[in-house]
């Protein structure tokens, strides 16, 4: 029991630890933010006077791009023009509405890496159509392309080709190419051992992190659904996290860490633990301690449809303008 203890406790002090400390004045928003939101934006759902609505709440805040779900793509990697028929609606009410904010499509699956349904990158016709898939997302508008494939193991070659097959589609394109990224190994090999162990192997390793931001654009950190029990411990891994991040990504390439706009509770999710005010102290603590001079840096609200106002305010309060 002894053997057991002892790591799980090291591990609190030093997420702990972490925490303390206070952030740097230079970390605050650059005005690279960004939020995911729901499908019923580009299915008929919302009309002009939320579009206004939205636009009035973006201008307190540093977000520069809307992901929006146009998805999901089918397994096969098609995707019809009739998820998104309001796209092009959308895309020029928000041009209108909010100068310089880009609408990218945020398109995903699930994968079938643990499971033995869902979708098959390492199949050439699949990787192929997904590509077709974003050329017709663009052609409908688009500011660029959001992609959030999971689960996504640590290593995968076949999302490294597919990544740089879109690269070379949206660069001729001149928009864009976005990806959610799973959280870094906190400790060297841990996605390997917890992969052997469960069977879901969450983290990836530093490399690979790297090898997919060097491929993107704009990579986006799922730093939520970590388990930890109290908000000082999810802070501490966040600012963690962010300190990872920034060493492994490129100063070309956006860094954005994910905030938690949800509140739901679940196993690995803590709603009470995993908060906004604490994310985004860690946000800023990683920042100060890693690369506080990273311009092209930012944080990604997780998603619209779930969040309150508290959770708004706690982002502008701590992240925009922050005291």
């Amino acid at each position: 029991m002894l053997l057991l203890v002892l790591p799980v406790a090291s591990a609190a002090v030093a997420l702990r630890l972490a925490y303390g400390g206070e952030p740097g004045s230079g970390a605050h928003s650059r005005g690279r933010d960004a939020v995911w939101l729901g499908h019923a934006w580009v299915d008929g759902r919302k009309g002009d006077a939320d579009v206004t609505a939205l636009a009035r709440r973006l201008r307190s805040t540093g977000i520069r791009d809307l992901y929006v779900h146009a998805g999901p793509l089918e397994h096969d990697g098609t995707l019809p023009d009739s998820a998104y028929p309001k796209a092009r609606w959308l895309i020029g009410a928000v041009h209108e509405a909010a100068p310089g904010v880009r609408v990218q499509a945020w398109l995903g699956d699930e994968l079938a890496t643990e499971s033995p349904d869902g979708m098959r990158l390492e199949r050439a016709a699949t990787r192929t159509a997904i590509v077709a898939s974003t050329r017709r997302v663009l052609a409908a508008g688009f500011d660029g392309v959001h992609f959030d494939l999971e689960p996504l193991h640590s290593g995968d070659a076949h999302y490294l080709g597919l990544l740089d097959a879109l690269h070379r589609t949206t660069e001729a394109a001149g928009v864009p190419l976005s990806v959610a990224a799973h959280q870094i190994d906190p400790l060297p090999a841990l996605h390997t051992v917890a992969g052997a162990l469960t069977g879901h192997p969450k983290w990836w390793s530093r490399e690979y992190f790297g090898q997919v931001a060097r491929r993107v654009d704009q990579i986006a950190v799922m730093s939520y659904d970590t388990a930890t029990p109290l908000p000082s411990l999810y802070g501490g891994y966040v600012a963690r996290q962010t300190a990872l991040a920034l060493d492994a990504t490129p100063e070309s390439t956006d860094l954005l860490m994910g905030l938690p706009f949800f509140h739901e509770t679940k196993p690995g999710h803590l709603a009470y633990a995993e908060t906004v005010p604490a994310a985004v102290r860690g946000v800023r603590l990683g920042l100060s301690r890693a690369d506080a001079d990273r311009v092209r840096f930012g944080v990604a609200l997780y998603v619209d449809f779930a969040a309150t106002e508290a959770d708004w305010a706690a982002y502008r309060e701590g992240w925009v303008t922050p005291g």
